[in-house]
């Protein structure tokens, strides 16, 4: 049984077309149910296809040759959402032809036209960019916002909560994923007023499919304890560029380390196993695909410097949401979070009612 149709935007992304096809027919051997759209040039397209037979059968080309660049504005991009190969994408999810966009193009520009086209779902006043991040344990760590939103309230947060906790369902298979928000502390009494009032929303909504745990600081985030970590724009894309350059610091570091002398040399092929097994667990290829939640289709952004093995990765990422019904997925939990407001509220009206009654008329 295939899926439904991904569309690649085959224009984005440092290499553009080359990494962007080889990604997604290296996805293809894996999963031979993926079907593809394949927007951009149509030369160019057609001639990196034919060091990919397994994809010609499984692909449509929409031929576009206009770009957004990688330093555009979102707001100069957003005119030309039905002439870009990014836009284009987007209109294939909203005009149900494909079940999920891939692109690695322009982050700004993708969440600005993704929101436009397809519009956020009913309960959900912002989509958040979440992710997935190595973790000591088995499982990955989703996290987000990681910089959608740069300004969130306690509502934002709480949402955000909910959806990366059925992301989390679908990557972990656990029922209630465990959930914390990102602070400078752990203590009940650390952080702004919009975290505590967050924090009070999720400790209160109990039938939730989530287990709310209160905090967590950034130094733990990769722990394995917590299975989604929750934060604004803002605070979300530092700390990811933090982890993402400490692994990185940490590579280039065993590899200067081991070139230093002869007995080093000697030290990393008795360690190989080791230090490859440690490459494979910090390259961001293995985790890549950002995911846009909240919206009524899904997008997925790739890193723009990622290599075939990333895009690839990207691809089964959106291929996995749609298997799963992500989205239905988000609809049900803010199903429930609205009857338990509404049960909420209708015990304050009871309550005022009961108390009204004992006052006497004046």
């Amino acid at each position: 049984m295939s899926l439904p149709r991904i569309a690649i935007d085959a224009m984005g992304g440092d290499e553009g077309v080359r990494v962007m096809i080889s990604g997604a027919a290296l996805a293809r051997r894996r999963h031979d149910r993926f079907q593809f759209l394949l927007v951009g040039d149509e030369t160019r397209i057609k001639a990196a296809l034919d060091s990919h037979p397994n994809m010609r059968g499984a692909s449509e080309i929409l031929h576009c040759e206009d770009v957004v660049a990688g330093d555009e504005k979102p707001t100069q991009a957003l005119r030309r959402a039905k002439t870009t190969s990014m836009g284009l994408a987007i209109n294939a999810v909203k005009s149900g032809d494909c079940g999920a966009a891939v692109s690695a193009g322009n982050t700004g520009a993708l969440m600005a036209m993704s929101k436009l086209a397809l519009r956020t779902m009913p309960g959900i006043d912002r989509p958040a960019l979440a992710a997935l991040l190595p973790t000591l344990s088995d499982d990955d760590v989703v996290m987000l916002d990681l910089g959608a939103n740069t300004e969130c309230d306690a509502r934002n947060l709480v949402q955000f909560a909910i959806m990366g906790a059925a992301y989390s369902r679908i990557v972990t298979g656990k029922e209630a994923p465990r959930v914390r928000l990102l602070n400078i502390g752990t203590e009940d009494t650390k952080g702004t007023d919009k975290l505590q009032e967050a924090a009070s929303r999720l400790r209160a909504a109990t039938g939730l499919a989530l287990s709310f745990e209160g905090y967590v600081e950034a130094d733990k985030i990769n722990r394995g304890d917590v299975d989604v970590v929750v934060t604004d724009g803002f605070s979300g894309n530092i700390a990811l560029k933090a982890i993402e350059g400490s692994a990185r610091f940490v590579t280039d570091l065993l590899k200067t380390a081991f070139r230093s002398s002869l007995r080093s040399k000697i030290g990393f092929l008795i360690s190989r196993p080791a230090t490859e097994l440690l490459r494979h667990h910090l390259d961001p290829n293995n985790h890549n695909g950002g995911v846009f939640l909240g919206l009524n289709g899904v997008v997925v952004k790739s890193h723009g410097s990622a290599n075939t093995q990333g895009v690839a990765h990207a691809v089964a990422v959106a291929a996995r949401l749609l298997e799963e019904n992500l989205t239905e997925r988000i609809c049900a939990d803010l199903a429930e979070l609205g009857e338990m407001r509404l049960r909420e509220n209708g015990d304050k009206t009871n309550g005022d009612t009961n108390g009204d009654k004992g006052t006497p008329a004046k």
